[in-house]
């Protein structure tokens, strides 16, 4: 866990437009209001209470469920989610079987690779 922080604060003080390419929370599409992201938290809960979600790139319930407005990236996730030493490299649930999705072993690992993956690849040699 400690290695990612300390690699996310330096993609963030050297780069912080990379920095807002991982991570990014999504919204869920679902109803009318398709401007509700994910929030960073330091555990995944029910997405039918709220839009927190300890998941890189989690995304919001979306409909009256949560208000979170902006989305998040790669240094709101360090911030809120990856706070002493947790979910990394696997999210956490508040109450277990509640969250949506559910954890999965190294979903946070997978999805920030992912995104780095999809970086060009002047971005790719800069994070290198």
């Amino acid at each position: 866990g400690k290695d990612i922080v300390q690699f996310a604060k330096a993609v963030e003080i050297s780069h912080s437009d990379i920095g807002k390419k991982v991570c990014r929370t999504s919204t869920s599409g679902a109803g009318s209001d398709k401007t509700k992201f994910g929030l960073y938290a330091e555990a995944s809960e029910n997405k039918s209470t709220n839009d927190n979600t300890s998941l890189c790139g989690g995304m919001s319930k979306g409909g009256s469920a949560g208000n979170n407005t902006i989305q998040q990236t790669l240094r709101d996730f360090v911030e809120n989610t990856l706070k002493n030493n947790k979910n990394w490299p696997t999210s956490t649930e508040k109450t277990s079987g509640a969250a949506s999705p559910a954890p999965e072993t190294n979903d946070n690992a997978k999805a920030v690779a992912k995104d780095l993956v999809a970086l060009n690849s002047d971005e790719k040699t800069i994070v290198a």
